[in-house]
């Protein structure tokens, strides 16, 4: 075999071993043998330079250094896709192609974060790359996109000219391994895949690009009517047969059930795949279709990407503003910069205290990063100090109450300030709210609108005026938004929440420091509401679950004369005042036992498991300390397993859980 011969097959050999390797993940050649035909090569390149082949793996190792990017301009553009954030808007989307008569299927595929990349093809050698840019210019970064060993330099057919789409991106881990080098040379480690990819495909030094071991996901074909195709789930299986490596994990679907289990199966695996994603594209299968819904001046109508909710999301403060509580608590609270975060719109944000405020060093004009504590409560994590510009305005706490000008005070040992004016209208207003709630007495239709508009009109300006709002049906019925049905069905939930167990109407006064949980238990011991307000501080003070701090905001309550007009109104009213649940049930593996949930449980939810607890007279907290008795753990415990082990302390299964359960009187 005479030299040229041989580079050829050394070629075919290394170039079929990358793509086994690359994107069939079943490798034939070891590495030790890889390495072999690779230097094998590199030396005949060497010497015989003239029979250099196009497609050589050596082009992989880079080494190419350029002065700067020059431009490539794309033939056909490179639009980017209208994001969307939750189901309504991809039912939306749906439905807007349905109206025009159209009835589509879908094609589903991950939408990997990493760089768009634009790959032309001339007889089957990959001649240039370039990025998406503005969308119709992009850098020409052909030295870089030849070190992807996923992305092969001849396609394994014969084709005159193609064009195809992608995204170039790095594994999670190789991030991991080359930060592991970066620390060791005492290097700024890469902050994350996405970055680190972008930074990686315009180094101007390909072989800083060969290092990072990019790779690419092929995921779109501008011309496919051009090759005989007429659906997009075609071109994706055209282009693989090529020799191109295309996301697996693509779906067609016939509907929007079919869109929504996809996102939600992904959803769940997105932590486990080796490469990041944030989101599901989402396109019209048909190509007829799609050249006929066309394309807007930015976006094709025919696509659409969804992303996943953002875990945490950056955004600017733009105010602290202050709110007053029911109980006359100073909130401080952030004014955002609206942004989307896990779905939704955030405008605003808790800051707690005074001390939350100092404590994070936030300043009016930060830009600060948001997330949602336990998925739910939108919460400010962070300034980013690096982004000042010195235009930032100082915090200041307020020392009078923002709605009635009271001096605010500070209560003993606590970090909260507070307006002593119990009169004052805003906490009035968030006591009415609170009385009203879901939690408390549970008067539906009487919401924070609703209750705001009736204070403000003066139909009830205290919390036994609640029970008096029939003697304004007549005006009610004059308001705007108030029909007859809605007005009787409110009247009827405020007649019905007279019915109430003592715990709820506990709850519902707002008395500080008691909680749902504190209430149950107080209504529980003492059933009824009359022999609670007779207790002295010092009994109170022994209770489990009491405390000083609870004894004594119930003792300055039942103290206050006002309180107790209010108390007496409502038993006028007719309003219960007696403990209407079950009595307290005995069982040694309960009773007076504090107990941890931890992992998920399949027998029970949570909230049942807690709920025999209670009337069993143990009490379910929601960490482990030195005083829980009982960790019961479930399926995937998370680290409070860990505590109850490192403290010593009882754990059941839910072998054991169900066995003491079934053993119960429920």
């Amino acid at each position: 075999m005479n030299i040229q011969e041989r580079i050829k097959e050394l070629v075919d050999i290394l170039n079929k071993a990358n793509y086994e390797y690359y994107e069939l993940d079943n490798p034939t050649l070891t590495d030790q043998e890889f390495d072999k035909y690779l230097r094998e090569l590199e030396t005949l390149e060497k010497e015989y330079p003239e029979y250099k082949l196009p497609d050589s793996p050596t082009e992989r190792v880079g080494g190419e250094v350029i002065d700067k990017f020059s431009k490539i301009t794309h033939s056909i553009p490179m639009l980017s896709l209208p994001d969307v954030f939750n189901e309504q808007e991809i039912i939306d989307f749906d439905n807007r192609i349905r109206k025009e008569g159209f009835n589509p299927e879908y094609v589903c595929e991950l939408k990997i974060d990493g760089l768009s990349g634009s790959f032309h093809y001339h007889d089957s050698i990959l001649i240039s790359g370039a990025t998406r840019g503005n969308g119709r210019v992009g850098e020409d970064i052909t030295h870089n996109v030849k070190t992807i060993k996923s992305l092969p330099l001849k396609l394994h057919k014969d084709i005159k000219d193609i064009e195809v789409r992608g995204e170039i991106y790095l594994g999670k881990k190789t991030l991991e391994e080359l930060n592991k080098k970066r620390k060791e040379q005492n290097l700024p480690l890469l902050q994350n895949c996405r970055n680190a990819a972008a930074g990686s495909i315009r180094q101007l030094d390909s072989k800083i690009a060969a290092e990072r071991n990019l790779d690419c996901w092929i995921y779109h074909l501008p011309n496919p009517e051009d090759f005989g195709i007429k659906t997009h789930k075609e071109a994706l299986d055209f282009m693989a047969s090529l020799g191109l490596k295309v996301n697996p994990a693509n779906r067609l679907v016939k509907d929007i059930k079919g869109i929504l289990e996809f996102i939600e199966e992904y959803a769940a695996k997105r932590k486990a795949l080796s490469y990041d994603i944030d989101g599901v594209v989402i396109k019209v299968n048909d190509l007829a279709t799609q050249k006929r819904l066309g394309f807007t001046a930015k976006h094709p109508r025919w696509a659409i990407a969804y992303k996943f909710p953002a875990e945490e999301v950056l955004t600017k403060l733009t105010d602290i503003i202050f709110t007053v509580g029911r109980t006359g608590k100073i909130t401080p609270n952030a004014v955002l910069e609206p942004v989307i975060l896990m779905g939704s719109t955030i405008r605003r944000a808790t800051l707690h205290n005074e001390d939350y405020v100092l404590e994070k060093g936030l300043k009016i004009g930060d830009i600060v990063s948001i997330r949602k504590a336990g998925d739910v409560i939108p919460e400010v994590v962070e300034a980013k100090i690096e982004r000042r510009t010195g235009n930032e305005i100082d915090f200041k706490m307020i020392d009078t109450c923002p709605i009635c000008n009271t001096k605010l005070i500070k209560k003993d040992e606590q970090v909260d300030y507070y307006c002593p004016n119990n009169m004052c209208p805003a906490r009035n207003i968030e006591k009415l709210i609170h009385f009203c709630s879901r939690k408390a007495m549970d008067i539906e239709g009487l919401g924070e609108k609703v209750v705001e508009d009736f204070f403000n009109m003066h139909f009830i300006n205290d919390i036994p005026d609640i029970y008096d709002l029939g003697k304004y049906q007549k005006d009610l019925m004059e308001l705007e938004g108030y029909g007859k049905k809605s007005i009787d069905n409110f009247l009827q939930a405020i007649e019905n929440s007279k019915n109430n167990s003592l715990e709820r109407l506990l709850f519902g006064i707002g008395i500080e420091n008691i909680g749902e949980k504190t209430a149950l238990i107080l209504a529980k011991k003492y059933s009824t509401l009359d022999n609670l307000m007779l207790v002295d501080l010092e009994e109170l003070q022994k209770q489990k679950d009491i405390g000083p701090i609870i004894a004594k905001s119930l003792r300055d309550y039942f103290d206050n004369e006002d309180n107790i007009k209010v108390i007496n109104k409502l038993k006028e009213i007719g309003v219960n005042m007696t403990y209407l649940g079950a009595a307290e049930k005995y069982n040694e593996n309960i009773t007076n036992k504090k107990f941890v949930i931890t992992g998920s449980i399949s027998a029970m939810s949570r909230d049942e498991i807690e709920k025999i607890i209670d009337n069993y007279g143990g009490h379910a907290s929601s960490s482990v300390t030195k005083s829980t008795d009982v960790v019961i753990v479930g399926d995937k415990p998370g680290s409070k397993y860990d505590k109850a082990v490192e403290l010593k302390k009882e754990i059941w299964n839910e072998e054991k859980l169900m066995e003491i359960l079934n053993s119960l009187d429920i």
